[in-house]
């Protein structure tokens, strides 16, 4: 999953343009940080993300339903699955297991929200698209448009606050950023990459791209900080369970699968 969110920092003074990645958006960030929860504190993490890759591959599959344009990678899974034969879904986990394999020579280390996004998005979303017609009408577009909007927000906002590890997509664009590139800019020139593929091969491009990519950042915003799973230390005056402290948004990065 991949979207144009404000993300936390936790250092004020960094400027947008620093190269890097941010702490909570490093792919190996997850990997380390599980391992050295308490149980009780690991399944929390666990069950928000498998809620956030839920809530995102339903959102996925109202996008579509809409029928007014969606993301720039859900375009260019869409085109694929016309031009393949295949489900939306089934292509969504191949370009997955795909981008992955171009983490060995970035030497990035997945964590397991890495590898429960590469699969479930793509399962809930042909899932939900078995079960939700299509949109029939301007106002059922777009009310289904604004409902699935909100909806990816709330999945980012879980799957970020969890903590577990960066998506395919975001890792492949933070191990480039890490590299010495402006995350901003390697972030743009791959999803419009993304979307211009997607739109050559037939993919729905639309009014509900334009306003994805508007709406997205600031609803995301709302949601990061309250979804966001702090460490105790936050809490108890020092101790810690792991996980990578979320503060406030205010950078601009790829977030999601």
């Amino acid at each position: 999953m991949t979207v144009s969110t404000p993300l936390p920092r936790s250092d004020p003074s960094r400027s947008d343009e620093e190269p890097g990645p941010p702490a909570t958006l490093k792919a190996g960030s997850g990997a380390a940080a599980w391992r050295g929860l308490r149980p009780d504190r690991f399944v929390r993490r666990l069950v928000q993300l498998n809620v956030g890759l839920l809530l995102y591959g339903m959102s996925t599959a109202l996008l579509l339903r809409a029928g007014l344009g969606v993301d720039p990678w859900t375009a260019l899974h869409q085109g694929l699955a016309g031009v393949l034969g295949l489900s939306v879904g089934n292509v969504s986990i191949v370009v997955s297991l795909l981008v992955l394999l171009l983490w060995i020579p970035l030497r990035q280390r997945p964590g397991i929200g890495t590898l429960l996004d590469a699969v479930v998005v793509g399962l809930v979303t042909d899932a939900t698209l078995a079960v939700c017609p299509r949109a029939e009408g301007l106002w059922a577009q777009g009310g289904l448009l604004g409902a699935a909007v909100l909806l990816n927000a709330v999945a980012t906002a879980c799957y970020l606050g969890a903590g577990l590890g960066a998506g395919p997509r975001d890792g492949l664009m933070t191990g480039l950023a890490a590299r010495g590139h402006s995350l901003r800019a390697t972030r743009t020139v791959i999803e419009l990459s993304a979307l211009g593929a997607g739109w050559l091969l037939g993919g729905p491009v639309g009014v509900g791209t334009i306003a994805y990519a508007v709406l997205i950042g600031p609803l995301a915003q709302i949601f990061i900080p309250r979804l966001a799973i702090r460490p105790p230390r936050a809490f108890d005056g020092g101790a810690s369970d792991g996980g990578a402290p979320v503060g406030e948004p205010a950078d601009s990065a790829p977030v999601g699968t």
